[in-house]
C-alpha cells in the first residue's frame, strides 16, 4: 500500500493542477455564459424598448386617425343637424307666408288682386284659356298643353323660392 500512497501522492500535484485547471475552465465557461447571458438581456430590452415605441407610434397613429374620423363624423353630424333645422324652419316659413297669404281671401282688396291674378293666367296661358277659381285662392287658368298655377298657396311657394340664398339670413345671427 505504500507503493500505492507514493504513486497517490506524486500524482497528487498533477491531479491538483488538473482541478485548477477545470476549475478555471469552469470559471472561464462561467464568465463566458454571464457575458453571453448579458448581452442576451442587453439585447433583449432593446427589442423591447424598441417595440415599444414602435407600439407607442403606431398608437399614436391609431389614436390620431381615429380622432380625425371622430371629428369628421363630429362634423358630418353636426352639418345634418343643421340642415335638419335649416329644412325645418324653411319649412316652418313656407307654412307661415302660405297662411298669410291665403288670409288674403278675407281681406277687402282681394276682388282687385284675384282681377290681376285672372288677367296674368290668362295672358301666359292663351286666348283660348280657361280660367278658374280655386278654394284655397287664386285661379288657374288652363289652354291647351299649357297650365298657369296662380292659386295664393303656389304664389306663396314662389315667393319663398324667390328669397334664394337670401332666405339664410333669417336663421344666421
Amino acid at each position: 500500500m505504500s507503493g500505492t500512497r507514493a504513486a497517490s501522492a506524486a500524482l497528487a500535484p498533477v491531479r491538483a493542477g488538473m482541478l485548477r485547471l477545470a476549475s478555471d475552465q469552469a470559471a472561464g465557461i462561467i464568465a463566458d455564459a454571464r457575458r453571453e447571458a448579458d448581452d442576451i438581456v442587453t439585447q433583449a430590452r432593446r427589442s423591447a424598448e424598441a417595440a415599444v415605441a414602435q407600439a407607442r407610434a403606431a398608437g399614436r397613429e391609431e389614436a390620431a386617425a381615429l380622432a380625425a374620423a371622430e371629428r369628421s363624423r363630429g362634423r358630418t353630424e353636426a352639418s345634418s343637424v343643421l340642415l335638419t333645422a335649416r329644412r325645418a324652419a324653411l319649412g316652418e316659413l313656407r307654412s307661415q307666408v302660405r297662411a298669410a297669404v291665403v288670409s288674403l281671401r278675407g281681406e277687402p282688396g282681394y276682388g282687385k288682386l284675384l282681377d290681376r291674378l285672372t288677367t296674368m293666367a290668362q295672358r301666359a296661358a292663351g286666348p283660348d284659356a280657361a280660367v278658374e277659381t280655386t278654394p284655397d285662392g287664386g285661379v288657374i287658368a288652363r289652354s291647351s298643353g299649357v297650365v298657369v298655377d296662380c292659386t295664393l298657396p303656389r304664389l306663396a311657394d314662389l315667393a319663398v323660392a324667390a328669397l334664394g340664398p337670401g332666405v339664410r339670413e333669417l336663421w344666421t345671427p
